[in-house]
């Protein structure tokens, strides 16, 4: 008897290696093709650098990655700079922020430790500082602190893979001198508490420039010889006058001398007192206020108070 022609197709799939074991397997493909792992997805290339350096004309900004280039990155001036996740404000000292986003990369390693200081500050004539934003969900976001808004380009380089923002710096600044706390004169109770060091500023704003400088903080070097900012609560300021001879400063964000004795005060008041239009300094807290408004004379807020 003939076997019917339509009958011929599954007998010989039943025949096929792997049919008896209940499985249809495609021609051409090994037998364990359908059980394969998926391949891993490729590893996010990490930072592992932040740097920066003035060349003629322009301050330079790397981001350097292990593992190749991030693959995306974008660079635009915003109001403020936002941490991503938590929506909330991170504090960048300068007249602008210049935010730089980076797209499948990441800031930290297997173990969640991060790779990079999350503040950096400068002693450029333009960028001040570079500010950590965010290192979340596969995009690392930093902001740049400038003195002044300028135009900027963005290119990408290899071996090793960067990313580079240039930012243009062409223009005069002055320099002035900035106090930062001496960590190690204070636990050893031994005065100056206070030390001063020089920063590039702009001649056309010097007190605005001054105060900018403070609050990006102290450089790596300085850090590392025990130099600290002293903020007391605060995150930054708005010069309210300056007028015959009287400078006035109101802190932002917060204030307390939290019980000691030294405070930002005494780093606002001798950066400020450099200049020859300032006699005397009144520091006013958040809310606007301080214990001596009037009178030719020194004057800080009841939260500066130990």
């Amino acid at each position: 008897m003939k076997v019917p022609r339509l009958l011929v197709p599954l007998v010989a799939i039943a025949l096929l290696p792997g049919a008896a074991a209940g499985g249809l397997v495609a021609t051409g493909l090994p037998a364990d093709a359908a059980a394969a792992p998926a391949s891993a997805p490729p590893s996010q290339p990490t930072l592992v650098d932040v740097r920066a350096a003035h060349h003629p004309g322009f301050d330079r900004v790397v981001f350097e990655f292990r593992g190749g280039l991030p693959a995306s990155h974008r660079a635009r001036y915003v109001d403020r700079l936002v941490a991503d996740g938590s929506g909330r404000t991170v504090p960048v000292a300068g007249r602008a922020v210049l935010q730089v986003r980076l797209g499948n990369a990441r800031a930290h390693t297997d173990t969640g430790a991060a790779t990079v200081p999350a503040r950096t500050a400068y002693a450029l004539p333009n960028v001040m500082t570079t500010v950590r934003g965010g290192d979340f969900e596969g995009v690392v976001t930093y902001g740049l602190g400038v003195a002044k808004r300028t135009t900027f380009q963005v290119t990408t380089r290899r071996q090793p893979a960067r990313v580079v923002v240039d930012v243009r710096a062409g223009f005069r600044t002055v320099e002035r001198k900035v106090w930062f706390l001496d960590r190690a004169h204070f636990v050893a109770g031994t005065p100056p508490y206070f030390v001063p060091r020089l920063r590039p500023v702009l001649p056309m704003t010097p007190a605005t420039g001054l105060l900018d400088r403070l609050f990006a903080g102290v450089l790596p070097a300085e850090r590392a010889d025990g130099l600290r900012l002293l903020r007391s609560g605060a995150n930054g300021f708005a010069i309210r006058s300056i007028r015959n001879g009287i400078a006035r400063v109101q802190l932002a964000g917060g204030c307390s001398s939290r019980g000691s004795t030294v405070t930002i005060a005494g780093e606002i008041m001798p950066t400020l007192r450099r200049l020859g239009t300032v006699d005397w300094v009144k520091i006013y807290d958040p809310s606007g206020h301080t214990e001596h408004p009037r009178g030719a004379r020194d004057s800080i807020p009841a939260c500066l108070e130990p």
